[in-house]
């Protein structure tokens, strides 16, 4: 008897940030003439490659502006769905007015989880991560049941996702011979000085970190059961946190602890494709030029949509 055919993969895309050192909303900003937002490469890559749903994670206060943009591009194409990250989607008692910013990537993933029914990727809204990433992860998910623990990430060299113009964070991780992730440690201050890669410690001390170090762009595979872990992990941060207004809980915190648990696996996939990306407001014009390349090169059509 034949196995059922596995239903498309759904993208999950973190977009409720609010660009603080980018000085805006780069989710929403446009980056050719056509008016493509880095978001429109992404899912016109994830739609090639097999993609059937895509979850957008956003604040309310940008709502109407986002489906503005989206809505209208994906109709018959991709089954779109919202969730929404706000500062009170959180236990009453850790409420704190004094917060302005979400509460991170990992909070943002578990808000995902009564929208997602299918094997999912979570990427970031700013990130650019390459067609040939998207169709790895789509044959990746496609391949296991939704029921089991075989998650993955896709890697990428950390020279490669570095800004020229101030600092990065990044998921430094950790592989072993049989290319399976074994840990990821946030690193929140990456940046190049005279040309060198240097990372914060945790006393705030400028260190020197490996150029060709793997890192994590947050684009990870996951099944359902990956919903299972992180909600614990959450409040316990949360605890820990209450008086912390710029705390954030982010998706390695709980890659680690499906780590620890020893119930999942994490195979690290690989891609040639170039990654690019705004982090400051003079990452634009590189991400603009790198695009228009990519076109001109008939890797994109001119119009997307």
């Amino acid at each position: 008897m034949k196995e059922k055919k596995r239903k498309k993969p759904t993208l999950v895309i973190l977009a409720a940030g609010m660009g603080s050192r980018y000085g805006g909303l780069k989710q929403m900003d446009t980056f050719t003439e056509e008016g493509d937002t880095i978001i429109d490469f992404s899912l016109y890559d994830a739609f090639r490659a097999g993609f059937g749903k895509v979850v957008f994670i956003i604040r309310k206060s940008f709502e109407k502006e986002f489906k503005e943009i989206f809505n209208k591009k994906l109709v018959g194409k991709l089954e779109v769905d919202y969730v929404y990250q706000e500062l009170d989607n959180v236990p009453e008692k850790y409420i704190n007015p004094d917060r302005t910013k979400p509460w991170g990537t990992g909070h943002a993933l578990l808000m995902a989880k009564d929208a997602v029914k299918e094997n999912f990727a979570i990427i970031n809204a700013d990130d650019f991560y390459g067609a040939e990433a998207f169709k790895t992860m789509a044959k990746y998910l496609m391949s296991i049941k939704k029921e089991s623990y075989n998650f993955s990430m896709m890697a990428y060299l950390l020279k490669n996702t570095v800004s020229d113009y101030g600092y990065v964070s990044r998921g430094e991780c950790k592989v072993n011979n049989q290319g399976f992730l074994t840990n990821v440690t946030e690193r929140t201050h990456i940046e190049k000085i005279d040309g060198k890669l240097m990372r914060k410690d945790d006393n705030g001390q400028l260190v020197d970190i490996d150029e060709d170090t793997i890192v994590s762009m947050n684009f990870f595979g996951f099944t359902p059961k990956c919903f299972e872990f992180g909600s614990q992990l959450f409040e316990e941060f949360l605890e820990t946190n209450k008086e912390n207004i710029k705390a954030e809980f982010y998706i390695p915190n709980i890659v680690n602890e499906i780590l620890k648990s020893s119930l999942a696996s994490f195979k690290v996939l690989k891609s040639d494709a170039k990654w690019f990306g705004v982090t400051y407001k003079e990452d634009k014009e590189i991400v603009r030029i790198a695009i228009e390349k990519l076109k001109n090169k008939n890797v994109y059509p001119s119009k997307l949509w």
